[in-house]
């Protein structure tokens, strides 16, 4: 790992997203939340936090950090028979959460996957990626949309 024990202290934020494409009819299941393994956007935002949590276990050289806030929301869009899953991570360190919020992201979309896979197995996921960060000496950045 490297060694971040000279960085300053400072609040860390990161927001990243990551999109799930399903079918018309997968789709409309999950809008009215008939998915047989439960409330699928429930257990998507547990599982979210969870993998923010587990970061540093799942990614060998990332730090283990204290995370002081952990937010998931989904952006729905009919037209496209999608759910963007968007995770904010919040954290007081020497070390930026980019990684924890991507992980974040990412876990979300895997688990509408794994709770609507009996309605279609061909969803896609894609489009994982940062679209903001502020804090540390790298400085802020912002996705150009």
């Amino acid at each position: 790992m490297v060694d971040v024990s000279g960085k300053n202290i400072t609040k860390r934020v990161a927001v990243a997203s990551s999109q799930i494409k399903m079918s018309l009819a997968a789709f409309k299941k999950l809008i009215a939340e008939e998915s047989p393994k439960g409330d699928v956007w429930e257990t998507a935002k547990i599982a979210a936090i969870t993998a923010a949590k587990s970061t540093s276990q799942l990614i060998p050289y990332c730090h283990p950090l204290s995370l002081s806030c952990v937010k998931i929301r989904f952006e729905v869009d009919k037209r496209q028979c999608s759910v963007t899953s968007l995770a904010e991570v919040t954290a007081w360190g020497p070390t930026g959460v980019e990684m924890e919020a991507l992980t974040a992201a990412c876990l979300a979309s895997l688990t509408i996957y794994d709770m609507m896979k009996w309605a279609d197995k061909a969803m896609a996921i894609s489009d994982v990626m940062l679209l903001k960060k502020t804090g540390g000496k790298s400085g802020d950045f912002q996705r150009k949309q």
